[in-house]
């Protein structure tokens, strides 16, 4: 039986560790660590035994106040140590024995290409030592660290290094001090053989910090746009939130295997090297945004995450939704505001929706757990980030900085719970968002039927809004939740027209099932622009007319809002599509549609990013989660390339002749107007490409041999080995020649081959895992492979004989036995089976219940799966 984790049965530690010293002899085989904690008794609990957390421990030596305990005083299981009889406040020291060399699955200390390295969020340091291993309990931090100088010569850890010297058989000890209270999910520790890239920092107060990424050898000079990146942070969160830095050192460090992004280790960040490293010809400017963002988002932990932590990790949205929303905002500052907020909404519907449209529905802040690691979802993540922005658009910005000085006056060096942020933001504001708080407790996307009427006699426009939110798992009954929806209306000419009190736009705040709200003075039959800047996490049920769409793709100044009426106008030629292949019709592109787009190639120069975006079409993903079930995966796929090739002829010339201006050789930069340009230049090689002309296949392998940056260079390489030819091959053999010794540019080869549409798909891949180029115990490779086919490639994952569903499955149980958390990631794609046709639901169910019948499945991958099975919704 799994034992299930609910927080309502929350309570206080009935112990608390004041501080603890740590003693970690590095060896690969065999590491000792030696633990002293000072501990007091929680005068608030009833006396009851200490239960310290421990897995995959060695038992060597345990003292209380310095006498060695026999094996009879205390209780000793797989998970945990138990002592009873305890004084008030006591000493305790413990010494195991750990093996990293032999922990795949990267939690706790584990080796990473010859570094010792940590992972202990969120249950990693019970893989350590023993200890109370849950967030609410804060300690001050000691950490002496003794290894062999000459293979190790940087020994790392958080705080301030205060201590360091030689001991005898050639090894050598540092001792580092964090002055601050932690929880021991941020305790870190690095050692190895490590190349340094030093700055420093003033903070607005006069203070200088030193700056220092360490990265394995001889990738040194990729470290210098992280650099770059991280003062960004820095500077930006003084400025923003008043907030400085207040240790001695900040440092980073890169490591080759690692679960996640990154992690926000107090003063010692540690990254995934994708996060790290990069430079104009080893790094595409996804990569190089992916970076910026990444940093910033561990940066800014340092007060929503570290200073002020959880109180247990149902609340994980209040550290992780908040820096979320944080990072949204630096990056949208640093490169584009439109931009962020597209990326933003479409991760938030590829990822996000489906999970609240599913069996993995849960709240962004959940009731209940199996394996802690599955709460790390894109609904604490990307929707709670949204809860943060709707609450600053109802508050004002003004207000919303007002509430976060409270919160940060109120909670600092604390574990605390959702409630007490949006406590702090009320207080500070003296508003009520008891309502907004049901945005925290309750599961699922809400939807806002929407509709209006016009009377041009009085002159008044009538705007009637309702929400509904579809049942989710353990959630039979919704309350209506608190809306905040940006609108403003136009004239079909384009004209902004006023609202009230001279305003031209309005946030509504629909807090009732159903609100109508009235206009006056309004002239003429107006165009709604409705959830401006996507103003909040819901669906809307609005039936605008086609001319209502164009009127917002030409004139709204509204850039998310604009490129919104674009796609659906794309869906709506979709739609088209669909139809006459299903009726046996011949479809054409609409004239409007294709001079719509004719527009984004003549204001290159304007907004050239945006204008690349608009002129994408929706991906088959994207239009397969329009439909609640039956998912027509087959007509999709026709409709989706017989509209792109129709739009590639009709966009031809245009496409042709912004590619040739934009195609000019110059040194890389990368500023958001150059990235703009770039991915506009895509855009107009992407439709050449599809166009069926061999002129267009000649210029993008032309693009490949001549680029100076890896961002052309990898955009042609795509375009080119998207579909079979003779040039495919060959490029992907060069490519490989030059690049086969570098692990990070490798995964981006492994993943153009996974999202190929190629006949032989499944048989590559195979072919692929065993290319000595592939590891199962690096999460890169894994998801650079596996991942992309499951979630990139939708026609071929989700091919008609289950071949797809099958491949996953197998790779899930090969890697649960390696790294469960990671296997558990990759079970998502099979979970929305109850959104397809009856035939590709057997199949995918009968995938999952391959999974399921593996035996010594990991909690991770049998709650992911168990869960899948859900009914109710």
């Amino acid at each position: 039986m799994r034992n299930m984790i609910m927080r309502a049965d929350y309570c206080e530690p009935a112990y608390w560790i004041e501080s603890i010293e740590l003693e970690i002899s590095l060896v690969p085989e065999c590491t000792q660590v030696t633990n002293t904690m000072h501990i007091v008794r929680n005068k608030q609990r009833a006396p009851e035994p200490l239960v310290l957390d421990g897995c995959e421990l060695m038992l060597e030596m345990l003292s209380l106040n310095g006498t060695i305990l026999r094996q009879e005083d205390y209780l000793l299981d797989e998970h945990s140590l138990t002592l009873s009889l305890l004084p008030d406040e006591f000493t305790l020291t413990i010494t195991t024995l750990i093996h990293p060399d032999k922990n795949t699955s990267l939690e706790g200390l584990y080796l990473s290409n010859g570094i010792f390295c940590t992972q202990c969020e969120a249950s990693g340091f019970q893989h350590i030592t023993y200890y109370l291993d849950r967030p609410d309990v804060m300690s001050r931090f000691t950490t002496r660290i003794i290894a062999d100088k000459k293979a190790y010569p940087c020994l790392l850890s958080n705080g301030n290094l205060i201590e360091q010297g030689d001991l005898e058989n050639g090894k050598h000890f540092v001792v580092w001090q964090d002055p601050f209270k932690k929880p021991c999910y941020l305790f870190a520790l690095v050692a190895g053989d490590l190349d340094c890239l030093s700055d420093i920092f003033t903070t607005q107060s006069g203070r200088v910090v030193a700056l220092r990424i360490f990265v394995e050898k001889g990738f040194r000079e990729r470290c210098h746009h992280a650099m770059a990146s991280l003062k960004q942070a820095m500077r930006w969160d003084e400025q923003k939130y008043g907030r400085e830095y207040d240790l001695d050192v900040f440092m980073m460090v890169a490591v080759s295997d690692f679960n996640m992004g990154a992690m926000e280790n107090k003063g010692l960040n540690i990254f995934n090297a994708k996060y790290i490293l990069a430079d104009q010809d080893s790094a595409t400017d996804r990569d190089f945004e992916g970076i910026q963002l990444v940093i910033g988002h561990e940066y800014f932990h340092n007060w929503t995450g570290n200073r002020i932590t959880c109180r247990d990790w149902f609340q994980l949205s209040l550290k992780e939704g908040l820096t979320v929303f944080r990072e949204q905002e630096f990056t949208a500052d640093m490169t584009s505001q439109s931009l962020s907020r597209i990326d933003d909404v479409t991760t938030l519907r590829a990822n996000q929706f489906p999970e609240d449209d599913g069996p993995l529905a849960h709240p962004v802040r959940p009731d209940s757990y199996i394996e802690v690691n599955n709460l790390y979802t894109a609904t604490v993540y990307e929707k709670g980030a949204e809860l943060i922005r709707m609450q600053q658009t109802l508050l004002t910005p003004e207000g919303f900085r007002r509430g976060m000085d409270c919160y940060f006056d109120r909670h600092d060096g604390q574990a605390v719970t959702c409630d007490d942020f949006v406590q702090a933001l009320a207080d500070a504001n003296q508003v009520d968002l008891q309502q907004f708080k049901l945005w925290y407790s309750q599961a699922g996307t809400p939807t806002v039927k929407i509709s209006t009427h016009y009377d041009p006699e009085k002159q008044e426009y009538e705007l009637t809004l309702s929400q509904s939110c579809p049942l989710t798992p353990e959630q039979a009954e919704k309350k209506p939740f608190h809306i905040p929806l940006k609108m403003a209306l136009f004239s079909r000419e384009g004209e902004k027209l006023v609202l009230r009190q001279g305003q031209t736009e309005q946030i509504i705040e629909l807090k009732a099932e159903t609100e109508t709200y009235t206009f006056k003075n309004i002239t003429t039959m107006p165009v709604l622009s409705i959830l401006r800047h996507y103003s909040a996490p819901v669906k809307l049920d609005y039936r605008s007319s086609i001319d209502d769409n164009y009127t917002l793709f030409y004139y709204d100044d509204d850039a998310f809002n604009r490129w919104e009426a674009g796609q659906h106008l794309a869906f709506i030629m979709l739609d088209r599509f669909m139809e006459s292949y299903e009726d046996g019709r011949f479809c054409r592109i609409d004239q409007r549609f294709a001079e719509g787009l004719s527009r984004a190639f003549t204001g290159m120069d304007a907004d050239p990013g945006l204008n690349a975006r608009i002129l994408m079409l929706p991906t088959m993903q994207q239009m397969s989660e329009r439909f609640e079930k039956d998912i027509p995966v087959e007509r999709i796929k026709i409709a989706h390339d017989t509209l792109r090739e129709d739009m590639a002829i009709c966009l031809y010339e245009k496409a042709l002749s912004t590619y040739q201006q934009l195609n000019t050789v110059h040194s890389y930069q990368f500023t958001p107007l150059e990235v703009g340009r770039r991915s506009l230049k895509y855009a107009c090689l992407y439709y050449l490409v599809h166009s069926g002309n061999e002129e267009g296949l000649a210029l993008a392998i032309a693009q490949y041999h001549q680029a100076n940056n890896m961002t052309d260079r990898l955009a042609a390489l795509r375009l080119v080995t998207s579909s079979e030819n003779d040039s495919r091959s060959i490029l992907l053999e060069n490519f490989y020649s030059r690049w086969q010794h570098d692990s990070l540019t490798l995964d981006k080869w492994f993943t153009l081959q996974a999202i190929g549409d190629l006949p032989d798909i499944i048989d590559n891949l195979r072919l692929l895992l065993r290319h000595p180029g592939f590891n199962y115990k690096n999460p890169n490779k894994v998801r650079a492979l596996i991942g992309a086919f499951s979630t990139q490639n939708f026609a071929h994952f989700h091919a008609m004989d289950g071949s797809g569903y099958f491949f996953l499955a197998e790779q899930v149980c090969i890697l649960d036995k390696i790294n469960p958390q990671v296997a558990a990631r990759l079970v998502t794609p099979l979970t929305s089976w109850q959104r397809h046709i009856s035939l590709r639901q057997s199949l995918m169910k009968d995938a999952l219940e391959t999974i399921l019948s593996e035996p010594k499945l990991s909690n991770n991958v049998f709650e992911m799966v168990s869960k899948s099975f859900s009914k109710g919704i």
